[in-house]
């Protein structure tokens, strides 16, 4: 295999080194020597008219699928947006499986479990991951009426999961992410917080459990709440919530796991409640999901989405606006175009046709503005910028259900009742879209139907975002400088290009301050440096842990689906800190939160000292990229799933470490850094 990236590349599209190399070991075509057959070019050239060869199930002719596709082309080329990973490996190849994960029922009997098991195991072989809800089961020691034996209960049953996703592995591919909720009136719910203190089980899951309102209004009075068995929805308990929610907060504290959803509050915005109840999600957390439904995501890169004005950067909201309906119009597409593997899946999906459109470039568009992460400014500027997505998605969602009808399973959903849009919005604007504008959306959907059940979801971008050249979703910078090494021994850094460029302008650069800010990768404790500077250019653990949960709520309103973001707390962080931050997203109408505490992560691969003698080589393979902490809900494997049977090593983004590395999900076990593609 060349190591050379001339013969993958043209440099006419402006792809940084770090994308180049991404692309060429994870994306581009190769033949079975392992010599590249396609340049990124053809790449965003073959994912530009496979999807856009979606119109001709609507009566669009060869005409109008070109001037699309030239459309599509444009918009990912320029990085405007980029479709998640399996969208750019797999359009218009033989896979052709382009959603990255999916959830599936986990039904109360032997054969219904099963069924899920060989459902999983063919998922996984198609590349992707699988959420599940385990909350059905009947408890542990239940008598089974058909045997008059008793059940294992749910977690043992994770176990069979965890086993078959461990078998698929080991048949010649890598193993594939899960997510298992249990809600936290289930009767096994403390064996379930329990089931990953153990760090050699069940290592094929991230988990969460499944908080009610009824549970918090219950921790926060200092009372009980009741245990429900799920065969029969009686009570058959009760249980102190203070000690249930110190127990999810001591494993959070200590590893990660479990993670916490807000169930009722996911269940609150679940546009189609008569077709079944929301139980689960995506094994990164960002989209709740029904049974047999499928991820189908993309980001706008706010970086890009911006203009010089009379008083420096400013939103373009044009652009923005454009860029919106043009990825609007491609996730619809891909639903047209998608092999999914099951035919459930394809049904579900059909009927819904749900749409994840996010962000990534968060934190440059604050930086090249000037505008610092821990403020209200900020957060006042991302209600703005989501809220007018949010809108415009909408738009456009109606403009196509006028050219292709709306989702099936309209009638009776959320947006088929009077004024649904205008009563949760009244008195929230932002700044951009006006109550009226509301109303009157909301007559539009009346009138002509919505095609998409959801329009907006903020996941994490990983490996997009180092393709765009963005920092990760909507993430503070982990870092402004590293130090990395070449070949030759040599140190070099790598300096965000925003921050370089800001303290050039202002002639505060030196490279004694780099090699100085590279120690830590902030400049909060750098002297010489004012105060403004080191809160426009806060990293990660500068930002403390109100302003990450104040942050994602901004942005939480003005999306349908869920918001990936990480709560970073340095290594000395308590676990009443942790509490803390749980309260406060419950209080903020989160749908979920993921924290990370510095180095909580136990067996991790390497230490700092050994870390750059062990990514020596990788480093002048795959750069650092200037940006995200995005760390998922607790995987404690690197690895992932990849449909090829390949993992390609890369360097972490963040610290140098080495990753393995495949399609969706990945985290650094060293600094945390993590992401989904």
């Amino acid at each position: 295999m060349s190591d050379s990236s001339s013969a993958c590349v043209e440099e006419s599209l402006n792809l940084s080194e770090n994308a180049i190399k991404v692309l060429e070991k994870r994306y581009l075509k190769r033949d079975k020597d392992g010599n590249c057959v396609e340049k990124p070019q053809d790449m965003f050239r073959r994912v530009a008219d496979t999807i856009a060869s979606g119109d001709l199930q609507f009566g669009k002719s060869q005409d109008d699928v070109k001037i699309l596709s030239d459309r599509f082309y444009k918009a990912i080329t320029n990085r405007y947006f980029m479709p998640n990973s399996p969208t750019l490996m797999n359009a218009g190849r033989e896979l052709g499986q382009l959603a990255a994960c999916f959830v599936l029922p986990v039904e109360d009997s032997l054969e219904g479990i099963f069924e899920t098991v060989k459902n999983t195991a063919l998922i996984h072989k198609s590349g992707g991951g699988t959420g599940f809800s385990f909350s059905r089961l009947r408890p542990k020691n239940s008598v089974v009426r058909s045997t008059m034996g008793v059940s294992s209960g749910p977690v043992s049953f994770m176990e069979v999961f965890n086993a078959a996703t461990e078998a698929v592995k080991q048949g010649g591919t890598r193993r594939g992410a899960n997510m298992g909720i249990l809600r936290v009136d289930h009767p096994d719910i403390l064996e379930f917080i329990n089931c990953k203190s153990d760090n050699n089980k069940l290592n094929n899951f991230n988990i969460s459990v499944a908080i009610t309102d009824k549970f918090m209004e219950a921790y926060l009075n200092g009372t009980d709440y009741d245990l429900i068995n799920p065969q029969n929805n009686e009570v058959v308990g009760k249980m102190s919530a203070k000690k249930v929610f110190d127990l999810i907060v001591d494993g959070a504290w200590r590893n990660g796991e479990p993670g916490i959803v807000f169930i009722d509050k996911m269940n609150a915005d679940n546009p189609t409640p008569l077709v079944g109840a929301i139980e689960s999600t995506n094994p990164c957390g960002e989209v709740p999901l029904l049974p047999y439904e499928a991820c189908n995501l993309g980001s706008i890169n706010l970086g890009l989405m911006m203009k010089q004005g009379e008083k420096g950067w400013e939103v373009d909201w044009d652009l923005l606006e454009e860029t919106t309906r043009t990825a609007m119009r491609f996730l619809d597409n891909v639903i047209a175009v998608n092999n999914y593997p099951l035919p459930q899946i394809s049904h579900m999906v059909q009927n819904n046709r749900k749409i994840g459109l996010g962000v990534m470039g968060w934190a440059d568009m604050l930086m090249k503005m000037g505008i610092s992460y821990n403020s209200e400014a900020g957060t006042k500027l991302a209600g703005q910028v989501m809220e007018f997505i949010d809108y415009i998605s909408k738009t456009e969602s109606i403009e196509l259900a006028k050219e292709r009808g709306s989702f099936n399973n309209f009638k009776g959903s959320i947006y088929d009742q009077d004024h649904y849009l205008y009563n949760k919005f009244k008195g929230k604007s932002a700044g951009k879209i006006s109550d009226d504008m509301w109303a009157k959306l909301d007559d539009d959907i009346k009138e002509f139907g919505l095609r998409n059940a959801t329009t907006t979801c903020i996941a994490p971008t990983g490996t997009i975002s180092m393709i765009a050249g963005a920092s990760g979703g909507v993430e503070p910078l982990f870092g402004l400088v590293f130090s990395r090494l070449i070949m030759d021994g040599t140190e070099m850094l790598e300096v965000n290009p925003i921050f370089k460029d800001y303290m050039v302008s202002h002639g505060l650069y030196s490279d004694e301050l780099m090699s100085q800010i590279a120690k830590e990768g902030t400049i909060a404790h750098v002297a010489g440096v004012s105060d403004e500077v080191k809160q426009i250019f806060a990293t990660a653990h500068d930002v403390s842990p109100y302003w990450h949960v104040k942050m994602q709520a901004a942005f939480q309103l003005h999306t349908d689906n869920a918001v990936s973001k990480t709560v970073n707390f340095v290594e000395s962080a308590t676990r009443e800190d942790i509490k803390e931050a749980y309260i406060l997203a419950y209080k903020n109408n989160l749908k979920g939160i993921t924290v990370y505490r510095n180095n909580s992560r136990q067996f991790q691969p390497m230490n700092l000292d050994d870390k750059k003698k062990e990514a020596k080589v990788e480093i002048e393979e795959v750069k650092t990229v200037e940006s995200k902490p995005e760390v998922l809900n607790k995987k404690e494997s690197a690895e992932e799933y990849n449909p090829t049977g390949e993992i390609k090593k890369i360097t972490c983004p963040e610290c140098g470490n080495t990753i393995e590395m495949a399609e969706g999900c990945f985290i650094c076990l060293n600094c945390g850094y993590s992401g989904c593609s």
